[in-house]
């Protein structure tokens, strides 16, 4: 079946933020501890206690921010419990995940180190659901002040004389529930009042994000903008991708073509959920000043039979690398307003791109994706639009009707082809003016897809394309240690149609990245 895509070479529109492509690292699991962090005692290889695999994994991404300390973590994180001597640090019990202690040996200065390593922007989600105004004040403080002050001797007597640059900042975590339950107007009234802490000392310029809501709920983004809008750069959205929406979660693998559907579907709605989102922050902020920040998404599944079921672990198959690939070109073309994002989580938990099992790594499906699409950041949209044929089933039981009591089909039915498209200036040694990169997600299940890609209003003429595919065997086929590139990139062949057309034939569950130099 012959598909088609026009890119408007003329329709250029706005600048795709790198920070879109930002990952997320909480106290979870073996997410910091045995994912990132192994100590510099440690027989693993390391770079002053980092796991060097795992570090250069991630440059390889050229990773733009990472997230910490939390998630749930950071409205029970105490920051004074992790600066100073190891052995004189708190130890806490981490209760949002797993219940195992905390032993706070990765605090303030081992993540300021860690951004350092991957050579991207911190950003460092608050306590507010149990901490003080006070010890949000002085954590700014201790990071950024760079005169003399209580916290900034107080940082130089732990070996940091010059102060850290903190480039971004949410205040709270999910308040709406395990962020302290509050009610939209509560925590509006609290972001008023701790954001007013999160000083800008010297040229620090912190840019300040506000708790934002959880999937659709729409009158909490509308409450938070209209109480506070002039004082947050950027309000944070939460959506995680499930099989079904209301039901317990399904495990990773072993879904049917049905699940497989439901999957992609709700992968698909965060386009809704960002258009909606928007419309309720273009009333109060019609010049998008205010940042969307997707700072949680990403497939969560149950948790990996064996495995302690607070740490989150599970498999990243094909299906993963489908819904990576989808929801980025969703943030792609909507960076108009989204303009920082952030996988869950980074390593060993939920839809991570990489795995650790002592001195030995996995790069997932997930983290092919994301290498295939790395040359998105900071090029310039570009206007697409695509006919394509839907694919789904047709006539099943709809889950949620059934939670009611009663007895219902639906059909699923999804677009079978998810793009976007984006331009950079093209390397003076190649020749050509213009690298064009199109990246493109073959949803079907079962059917590929003959795809012709028109670049239209195109100055000159196409001088050469390639192209990367990422797919499995099977719609579920992981890495695993035992079976590492099972799921790779892989060399995809296109076809120079005309001056301004190419051609590829994209299997089933596929996403591919094709590079055009004109």
């Amino acid at each position: 079946m012959k598909e088609s895509i026009i890119v408007d070479t003329k329709n250029k529109k706005n600048t795709i933020s790198r920070d879109i492509y930002g990952h997320f690292s909480e106290h979870l699991g073996h997410c910091i501890y045995g994912g990132f962090w192994v100590g510099k005692d440690s027989n693993i290889p390391n770079i002053h206690g980092y796991n060097k695999a795992v570090v250069q994994a991630f440059k390889e991404l050229d990773i733009p921010n990472l997230r910490w300390p939390g998630g749930l973590f950071a409205d029970e994180y105490h920051w004074k419990d992790g600066i100073g001597p190891k052995e004189n640090r708190k130890r806490m019990v981490n209760t949002n995940w797993g219940g195992v202690t905390e032993d706070n040996s990765f605090g303030t200065h081992e993540f300021f180190g860690l951004c350092d390593e991957l050579g991207c922007k911190p950003y460092i989600c608050g306590n507010v659901g149990s901490g003080t105004v006070q010890e949000m004040d002085e954590w700014i403080e201790y990071m950024t002040f760079s005169g003399e002050s209580p916290m900034s001797k107080l940082r130089a007597a732990n070996g940091r004389k010059e102060p850290w640059k903190l480039d971004y900042f949410g205040v709270g975590n999910e308040n709406w529930g395990g962020g302290g339950n509050m009610r939209p107007e509560f925590y509006a009234d609290q972001y008023r009042r701790y954001q007013t802490f999160v000083r800008q000392y010297g040229e620090n310029k912190i840019f300040k994000i506000a708790g934002g809501a959880n999937v659709d709920d729409y009158n909490w983004t509308k409450v938070l903008m209209e109480n506070a809008h002039w004082l947050m750069d950027g309000l944070s959205l939460h959506y995680y991708t499930y099989e079904y929406r209301w039901e317990e979660k399904k495990s990773a693998t072993g879904f049917t073509k049905e699940g497989w559907y439901r999957i992609m579907r709700n992968a698909f709605r965060m386009d809704e959920l960002i258009r909606r989102h928007s419309e309720i922050m273009d009333k109060y902020d019609p010049a998008k000043r205010v940042a969307m920040v997707v700072d949680e998404w990403g497939n969560w599944f149950a948790p990996k039979e064996g495995t302690n079921p607070g740490f989150l672990e599970q498999d990243n198959s094909v299906c993963d690398a489908l819904v990576a690939g989808i929801t980025l070109n969703i943030f792609n073309n909507h960076s108009d307003r989204v303009h920082v994002a952030n996988l869950a989580q980074a390593v060993n938990v939920l839809q991570s791109p990489v795995l650790t099992q002592g001195d030995k790594i996995v790069l997932t499906p997930t983290w092919h994706v994301l290498h295939q699409y790395k040359g998105h950041q900071g090029a310039t949209l570009l206007g697409t639009s695509a006919a394509y044929s839907y694919c789904g089933v047709n006539d099943v039981p709809d889950y949620n009707a059934s939670l009611r009591g009663v007895s219902a089909k639906e059909d699923v039915i999804v677009p079978g082809l998810s793009v976007s498209a984006s331009e950079k200036d093209a390397d003076s040694k190649s020749g050509a003016k213009k690298q064009y990169l199109v990246t493109v997600a073959n949803v079907d299940a079962e059917t590929s897809k003959e795809i012709e890609i028109s670049f239209a209003h195109l100055e000159g003429a196409i001088k050469s394309a390639t192209a990367t595919v990422v797919t499995g065997e099977k719609m579920d086929t992981i890495n695993s240690f035992e079976n590492g590139d099972a799921v790779t990139e892989k060399s995809l062949s296109v076809k120079i149609i005309d001056k301004q057309t190419v051609s590829i034939n994209l299997g089933a569950y596929s996403v591919a990245a094709i590079t055009v130099l004109a």
